[in-house]
C-alpha cells in the first residue's frame, strides 16, 4: 500500500511519524508532500520518508492520501489535486470544519474518511475519533483504523456531528488541560515555589490523577469525594470552584468548540 501525507505541519508529520513503520506500508516507504523547501530539506533527512515537493510525482500512484493542511488551503490544493486522482484512492481528511459532502464535491471522488486528531498523538497518545462515506468499505476502514491508531488509540463514530462534537472534547482538549495547568502554575509561583518546584508539583498532580483514573473503574466525582474531605482542605477548593460556576463554563467552552466547528463545517 502506498500512502501519502500532504502537508507536513504538526499534524501531518505527526501521523507520518506513526504510519511511516506500519506493516500496512510493506515494502513501500511512507510519502510526504510539502511546498516549504526549508521542511523539505530536513524531512529528506530522515529515511523513513519519500519526500515530494510536487503533487504529480507522488499524488496519482498514491493509494490513501492522508490531507494534514489548514482547511483555509484545502479549496485551492483540491483544484491542483483533483486532474491527478484516479479512481479507488481514499481520501483521509485530519482538517477541522471541512466536511465529507465537501471534500467529496471538490475531489469528484466519493472514498473520504474524516478524522478529528487531537495534540498528544505526538507523544503516541493521541485521540482521534473518524467517520466515513458509505463508498469506503469494511476492509478499507479497518485499514484506515489500524494506520490513525500508530498515534494512539481512535473512535469510530456513526456520524460527522460527532466529530465537531469530539472537536470540543478532544480535539481542543488539550487546550483546555493547558489552561488549567496554567493556572495552577501560576498559583504555585505566586506562593513561592521555583518553577522546576511548580512544574514537578503540576504536572506530576496531573500525571497520577490520569493514573488513578484508567487503573480504576471510578468516576471523577467519586475521586472527589475520596479527596475532599468536609471542612478541610480540597474541600474549600472545590467549594471556590463551585461558587463561581467552573463546571458549567467547562461545559460552555466545549460547546464553543463544537458550535464554532460546525459553523466553519458550513462555510
Amino acid at each position: 500500500m502506498k500512502v501519502l501525507v500532504i502537508g507536513a505541519g504538526n499534524m501531518g508529520l505527526t501521523y507520518a511519524e506513526g504510519m511511516a513503520n506500519s506493516p500496512l506500508l510493506s515494502k513501500h516507504k511512507l510519502r510526504i508532500f510539502d511546498t516549504d523547501p526549508k521542511k523539505i530539506e530536513t524531512l529528506r533527512q530522515q529515511p523513513q520518508f519519500d519526500v515530494y515537493d510536487t503533487l504529480d510525482d507522488c499524488l496519482p500512484k498514491s493509494d490513501l492520501v492522508f490531507i494534514a493542511v489548514k482547511p483555509y488551503h484545502s479549496e485551492d490544493l483540491f483544484k491542483i489535486m483533483k486532474p491527478m486522482l484516479n479512481d479507488g484512492q481514499i481520501f483521509v481528511s485530519l482538517m477541522a470544519g471541512v466536511t465529507i459532502e465537501t471534500i467529496q464535491q471538490q475531489l469528484d471522488k466519493s472514498k473520504v474518511v474524516r478524522t478529528m486528531p487531537n495534540l498528544p498523538a505526538q507523544v503516541g497518545k493521541g485521540v482521534t475519533s473518524y467517520t466515513a462515506s458509505k463508498s469506503v468499505s469494511r476492509v478499507e476502514l479497518l485499514m484506515v483504523r489500524n494506520l490513525l491508531d500508530t498515534t494512539g488509540t481512535s473512535i469510530h463514530v456513526s456520524t460527522e456531528n460527532f466529530i465537531d462534537a469530539s472537536t470540543g472534547i478532544s480535539g481542543s482538549g488539550p487546550a483546555y488541560v493547558f489552561y488549567f495547568m496554567q493556572s495552577m502554575l501560576d498559583a504555585a509561583l505566586k506562593m513561592g515555589f521555583s518553577q522546576y518546584d511548580s512544574k514537578v508539583l503540576v504536572s506530576n498532580t496531573f500525571e497520577g490523577a490520569i493514573e488513578l483514573f484508567n487503573q480504576n473503574d471510578i468516576s471523577p466525582k467519586s475521586w472527589i469525594e475520596k479527596v475532599a474531605s468536609k471542612g478541610g482542605t480540597t474541600q474549600a477548593a472545590i467549594d471556590c470552584m463551585d461558587d463561581n460556576n467552573v463546571k458549567q463554563l467547562i461545559q460552555d467552552a466545549a460547546y464553543a468548540a463544537f458550535d464554532r466547528a460546525v459553523e466553519l463545517g458550513k462555510k
